[in-house]
Protein backbone atom coordinates (compact mmCIF):
# COMPACT_ATOMS: atom_id res chain seq x y z
CA UNK A 1 0.00 0.00 0.00
CA UNK A 2 1.46 3.31 -1.07
CA UNK A 3 1.50 6.72 0.59
CA UNK A 4 -0.88 9.01 -1.26
CA UNK A 5 -0.38 12.63 -2.33
CA UNK A 6 -2.97 14.64 -0.45
CA UNK A 7 -5.60 17.18 -1.38
CA UNK A 8 -5.45 20.23 0.88
CA UNK A 9 -8.97 21.47 1.67
CA UNK A 10 -7.70 24.75 3.18
CA UNK A 11 -4.86 26.95 1.93
CA UNK A 12 -4.25 30.70 1.62
CA UNK A 13 -1.97 32.44 -0.87
CA UNK A 14 -1.36 35.80 -2.52
CA UNK A 15 -0.08 36.59 -6.03
CA UNK A 16 2.71 38.69 -4.51
CA UNK A 17 3.53 40.10 -1.11
CA UNK A 18 2.17 43.58 -0.46
CA UNK A 19 1.45 43.74 3.27
CA UNK A 20 3.47 42.18 6.11
CA UNK A 21 2.06 41.31 9.50
CA UNK A 22 3.41 43.02 12.57
CA UNK A 23 5.57 39.95 13.29
CA UNK A 24 7.17 40.24 9.84
CA UNK A 25 5.46 37.24 8.23
CA UNK A 26 3.16 37.32 5.24
CA UNK A 27 0.70 35.16 3.36
CA UNK A 28 2.71 32.80 1.13
CA UNK A 29 3.14 33.17 -2.60
CA UNK A 30 2.48 30.26 -4.99
CA UNK A 31 6.19 29.46 -5.19
CA UNK A 32 6.38 29.27 -1.39
CA UNK A 33 3.24 27.09 -1.32
CA UNK A 34 4.81 24.75 -3.88
CA UNK A 35 7.93 24.33 -1.77
CA UNK A 36 5.89 23.53 1.33
CA UNK A 37 3.59 21.15 -0.56
CA UNK A 38 6.60 19.17 -1.76
CA UNK A 39 7.77 18.91 1.85
CA UNK A 40 4.37 17.83 3.17
CA UNK A 41 3.32 15.54 0.33
CA UNK A 42 0.37 17.53 -1.03
CA UNK A 43 -0.83 17.26 -4.60
CA UNK A 44 -3.14 20.27 -4.90
CA UNK A 45 -4.98 22.69 -2.64
CA UNK A 46 -8.30 24.46 -2.35
CA UNK A 47 -7.57 28.20 -2.31
CA UNK A 48 -9.62 30.19 0.19
CA UNK A 49 -9.84 33.97 -0.23
CA UNK A 50 -11.08 36.42 2.36
CA UNK A 51 -13.17 39.50 1.83
CA UNK A 52 -13.91 40.51 5.41
CA UNK A 53 -10.48 41.48 6.82
CA UNK A 54 -12.04 41.23 10.27
CA UNK A 55 -8.96 39.46 11.60
CA UNK A 56 -6.44 42.13 10.61
CA UNK A 57 -4.99 44.10 7.73
CA UNK A 58 -2.96 41.25 6.23
CA UNK A 59 -2.97 41.06 2.46
CA UNK A 60 -5.27 38.11 1.63
CA UNK A 61 -6.29 37.38 -1.92
CA UNK A 62 -9.65 38.53 -3.19
CA UNK A 63 -12.19 36.40 -5.03
CA UNK A 64 -10.85 37.71 -8.33
CA UNK A 65 -7.26 36.92 -7.36
CA UNK A 66 -8.22 33.44 -6.12
CA UNK A 67 -9.89 32.69 -9.44
CA UNK A 68 -6.83 33.93 -11.34
CA UNK A 69 -4.35 32.02 -9.18
CA UNK A 70 -6.21 28.77 -9.91
CA UNK A 71 -6.04 29.56 -13.61
CA UNK A 72 -2.36 30.52 -13.45
CA UNK A 73 -1.27 27.59 -11.23
CA UNK A 74 -3.60 24.68 -12.07
CA UNK A 75 -1.03 22.14 -10.91
CA UNK A 76 -0.90 23.80 -7.48
CA UNK A 77 -4.40 25.14 -6.79
CA UNK A 78 -7.00 22.84 -8.23
CA UNK A 79 -10.05 24.67 -6.90
CA UNK A 80 -11.18 27.79 -5.07
CA UNK A 81 -13.95 28.89 -2.75
CA UNK A 82 -15.49 32.35 -2.87
CA UNK A 83 -16.06 34.83 -0.08
CA UNK A 84 -19.62 36.18 0.04
CA UNK A 85 -20.43 38.70 2.74
CA UNK A 86 -23.95 38.40 4.16
CA UNK A 87 -24.07 42.21 3.98
CA UNK A 88 -23.44 42.48 0.23
CA UNK A 89 -26.01 44.10 -2.04
CA UNK A 90 -28.91 45.57 -0.12
CA UNK A 91 -27.31 44.80 3.29
CA UNK A 92 -30.50 43.15 4.53
CA UNK A 93 -31.28 39.73 5.96
CA UNK A 94 -33.33 38.82 2.90
CA UNK A 95 -30.92 39.91 0.14
CA UNK A 96 -30.81 37.49 -2.78
CA UNK A 97 -27.27 36.21 -2.15
CA UNK A 98 -27.79 33.46 -4.74
CA UNK A 99 -27.39 36.21 -7.33
CA UNK A 100 -23.74 36.59 -6.30
CA UNK A 101 -22.96 32.97 -5.40
CA UNK A 102 -24.10 31.66 -8.78
CA UNK A 103 -21.91 34.18 -10.60
CA UNK A 104 -18.86 33.04 -8.64
CA UNK A 105 -19.83 29.44 -9.38
CA UNK A 106 -19.89 30.30 -13.09
CA UNK A 107 -16.26 31.38 -12.68
CA UNK A 108 -15.33 28.08 -11.03
CA UNK A 109 -15.97 28.59 -7.30
CA UNK A 110 -16.73 25.27 -5.58
CA UNK A 111 -17.88 26.56 -2.19
CA UNK A 112 -18.12 29.54 0.14
CA UNK A 113 -15.40 30.15 2.67
CA UNK A 114 -13.48 30.62 4.75
CA UNK A 115 -16.48 32.28 6.41
CA UNK A 116 -15.33 34.46 9.31
CA UNK A 117 -18.13 36.96 9.84
CA UNK A 118 -18.27 37.93 13.51
CA UNK A 119 -21.97 37.17 13.94
CA UNK A 120 -23.74 34.25 15.59
CA UNK A 121 -24.49 31.21 13.45
CA UNK A 122 -28.21 31.83 13.95
CA UNK A 123 -28.05 35.57 13.28
CA UNK A 124 -30.62 36.47 10.55
CA UNK A 125 -27.84 37.65 8.21
CA UNK A 126 -25.94 34.37 8.62
CA UNK A 127 -29.09 32.29 8.18
CA UNK A 128 -29.73 34.16 4.94
CA UNK A 129 -26.22 33.31 3.73
CA UNK A 130 -26.70 29.65 4.65
CA UNK A 131 -30.11 29.58 2.98
CA UNK A 132 -28.66 30.71 -0.32
CA UNK A 133 -25.62 28.43 -0.09
CA UNK A 134 -28.00 25.53 0.42
CA UNK A 135 -30.13 26.65 -2.53
CA UNK A 136 -27.04 26.91 -4.74
CA UNK A 137 -25.74 23.51 -3.63
CA UNK A 138 -22.35 24.71 -2.40
CA UNK A 139 -20.64 23.85 0.92
CA UNK A 140 -19.65 26.38 3.58
CA UNK A 141 -16.25 26.20 5.27
CA UNK A 142 -16.22 28.18 8.50
CA UNK A 143 -14.03 29.42 11.34
CA UNK A 144 -15.58 29.82 14.81
CA UNK A 145 -14.95 32.88 16.96
CA UNK A 146 -16.24 34.83 19.91
CA UNK A 147 -18.21 38.08 19.72
CA UNK A 148 -15.88 41.06 19.46
CA UNK A 149 -12.10 41.08 19.62
CA UNK A 150 -12.03 37.91 17.54
CA UNK A 151 -12.88 36.66 14.06
CA UNK A 152 -15.07 33.80 12.95
CA UNK A 153 -18.76 32.95 13.13
CA UNK A 154 -19.78 33.41 16.74
CA UNK A 155 -20.69 30.55 19.05
CA UNK A 156 -20.33 29.54 22.68
CA UNK A 157 -19.01 26.57 24.61
CA UNK A 158 -20.51 23.29 23.31
CA UNK A 159 -21.56 24.97 20.04
CA UNK A 160 -25.30 25.55 20.55
CA UNK A 161 -25.58 28.11 17.75
CA UNK A 162 -23.84 25.84 15.24
CA UNK A 163 -26.33 23.12 16.12
CA UNK A 164 -29.24 25.43 15.32
CA UNK A 165 -27.74 26.11 11.90
CA UNK A 166 -27.14 22.40 11.25
CA UNK A 167 -30.76 21.65 12.09
CA UNK A 168 -32.12 24.56 10.05
CA UNK A 169 -30.23 23.69 6.85
CA UNK A 170 -30.03 19.88 6.60
CA UNK A 171 -29.03 19.94 2.92
CA UNK A 172 -26.11 22.34 3.42
CA UNK A 173 -22.66 20.88 4.00
CA UNK A 174 -21.01 22.71 6.91
CA UNK A 175 -17.22 22.17 7.01
CA UNK A 176 -15.93 22.96 10.51
CA UNK A 177 -12.50 24.34 11.39
CA UNK A 178 -10.62 26.22 14.14
CA UNK A 179 -9.61 25.76 17.76
CA UNK A 180 -13.08 26.25 19.17
CA UNK A 181 -14.47 23.63 16.81
CA UNK A 182 -11.91 20.86 17.32
CA UNK A 183 -11.49 21.39 21.07
CA UNK A 184 -15.05 20.04 21.37
CA UNK A 185 -13.96 16.58 20.17
CA UNK A 186 -13.48 15.91 23.89
CA UNK A 187 -15.07 17.27 27.01
CA UNK A 188 -13.84 20.82 27.61
CA UNK A 189 -14.63 23.84 29.70
CA UNK A 190 -12.77 26.52 27.74
CA UNK A 191 -13.71 28.48 24.64
CA UNK A 192 -10.67 30.37 23.37
CA UNK A 193 -8.26 30.54 20.45
CA UNK A 194 -5.38 29.33 22.60
CA UNK A 195 -7.18 26.26 23.95
CA UNK A 196 -5.75 23.07 22.48
CA UNK A 197 -6.52 20.37 25.05
CA UNK A 198 -4.12 17.52 25.52
CA UNK A 199 -4.41 13.96 26.75
CA UNK A 200 -7.02 11.24 26.45
CA UNK A 201 -10.29 12.15 24.78
CA UNK A 202 -13.44 11.74 26.79
CA UNK A 203 -16.05 12.34 24.13
CA UNK A 204 -17.38 15.86 23.97
CA UNK A 205 -19.99 17.73 21.98
CA UNK A 206 -18.45 17.36 18.52
CA UNK A 207 -18.86 13.58 18.07
CA UNK A 208 -22.48 13.98 19.14
CA UNK A 209 -23.04 16.64 16.48
CA UNK A 210 -21.35 14.50 13.82
CA UNK A 211 -23.63 11.59 14.68
CA UNK A 212 -26.81 13.63 14.81
CA UNK A 213 -26.21 15.82 11.75
CA UNK A 214 -24.95 14.13 8.57
CA UNK A 215 -24.42 17.58 7.04
CA UNK A 216 -21.50 18.32 9.41
CA UNK A 217 -18.00 17.81 7.97
CA UNK A 218 -14.54 18.35 9.43
CA UNK A 219 -11.53 20.28 8.09
CA UNK A 220 -8.49 18.81 9.86
CA UNK A 221 -6.20 21.72 8.99
CA UNK A 222 -4.04 23.92 11.20
CA UNK A 223 -2.85 23.26 14.73
CA UNK A 224 -6.41 22.71 15.87
CA UNK A 225 -7.14 19.79 13.58
CA UNK A 226 -3.70 18.32 14.05
CA UNK A 227 -4.05 18.51 17.82
CA UNK A 228 -7.47 16.85 17.71
CA UNK A 229 -5.93 13.87 15.88
CA UNK A 230 -2.61 13.58 17.70
CA UNK A 231 -3.67 14.10 21.32
CA UNK A 232 -5.16 10.60 21.65
CA UNK A 233 -4.31 8.42 18.63
CA UNK A 234 -6.35 5.44 19.80
CA UNK A 235 -9.48 7.58 19.91
CA UNK A 236 -8.57 9.26 16.60
CA UNK A 237 -8.43 5.91 14.80
CA UNK A 238 -12.03 5.27 15.86
CA UNK A 239 -13.10 8.81 14.99
CA UNK A 240 -11.54 8.55 11.53
CA UNK A 241 -13.21 5.19 10.96
CA UNK A 242 -16.66 6.34 12.10
CA UNK A 243 -16.68 9.62 10.17
CA UNK A 244 -14.48 8.54 7.28
CA UNK A 245 -16.80 10.04 4.65
CA UNK A 246 -16.86 13.53 6.20
CA UNK A 247 -13.26 14.41 7.07
CA UNK A 248 -10.71 16.28 4.96
CA UNK A 249 -6.96 16.63 5.20
CA UNK A 250 -5.90 20.29 5.26
CA UNK A 251 -3.01 22.59 6.11
CA UNK A 252 -4.28 26.18 6.53
CA UNK A 253 -0.95 27.48 5.25
CA UNK A 254 -0.92 31.15 6.25
CA UNK A 255 2.76 32.11 6.36
CA UNK A 256 5.90 31.37 4.42
CA UNK A 257 7.14 29.23 7.33
CA UNK A 258 4.13 26.93 7.86
CA UNK A 259 5.61 23.94 6.09
CA UNK A 260 7.54 23.02 9.21
CA UNK A 261 6.91 20.17 11.62
CA UNK A 262 3.70 21.73 12.94
CA UNK A 263 1.94 21.09 9.64
CA UNK A 264 3.90 18.01 8.58
CA UNK A 265 2.76 16.12 11.69
CA UNK A 266 -0.81 15.57 10.48
CA UNK A 267 0.34 14.26 7.11
CA UNK A 268 2.82 11.91 8.75
CA UNK A 269 0.23 10.79 11.30
CA UNK A 270 -2.18 9.73 8.56
CA UNK A 271 0.59 7.97 6.62
CA UNK A 272 1.85 6.11 9.67
CA UNK A 273 -1.64 5.18 10.85
CA UNK A 274 -2.28 3.51 7.49
CA UNK A 275 1.12 1.82 7.24
CA UNK A 276 0.80 0.43 10.77
CA UNK A 277 -2.70 -0.88 10.10
CA UNK A 278 -4.37 1.45 12.60
CA UNK A 279 -6.77 2.71 9.94
CA UNK A 280 -7.82 0.96 6.76
CA UNK A 281 -6.50 2.00 3.39
CA UNK A 282 -10.06 2.97 2.47
CA UNK A 283 -10.25 5.43 5.38
CA UNK A 284 -6.78 6.75 4.57
CA UNK A 285 -7.64 7.34 0.91
CA UNK A 286 -10.92 9.08 1.73
CA UNK A 287 -9.45 11.47 4.29
CA UNK A 288 -6.29 12.22 2.30
CA UNK A 289 -7.99 12.93 -1.03
CA UNK A 290 -11.10 10.93 -1.89
CA UNK A 291 -13.57 12.97 0.14
CA UNK A 292 -12.18 16.20 -1.25
CA UNK A 293 -12.49 14.97 -4.83
CA UNK A 294 -16.07 13.86 -4.17
CA UNK A 295 -16.90 17.29 -2.73
CA UNK A 296 -15.13 19.30 -5.41
CA UNK A 297 -15.72 17.25 -8.53
CA UNK A 298 -18.64 15.03 -7.61
CA UNK A 299 -16.77 11.89 -8.59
Amino acid sequence: MKILPKIDIHVHSVPSVMIYRQDGTHFPTPDEIREMYEMIGVDKGVLLPDGTFEHGSEDICSNREAMQLVRDYPDLFGWWFCEVSPFVGENTADTNLSHYIRQYMAHGAKGVGEVEENRYFDDPFMFNLFRHCEACGVPVLFHIGEMGGDYGIVDELHLPHLERALAAFPNLKFIGHSQKFWAEIGQCDSFSNSFRPEGKVIEGRLPYLFRKYPNLYGDLSAGSGRNAMLRDPEYSYRFLEEFQDRLFFGTDLCTEYDGDDRIVKLSKFLDRSMLDGKISYTVYEKVCRGNALDLLEGS
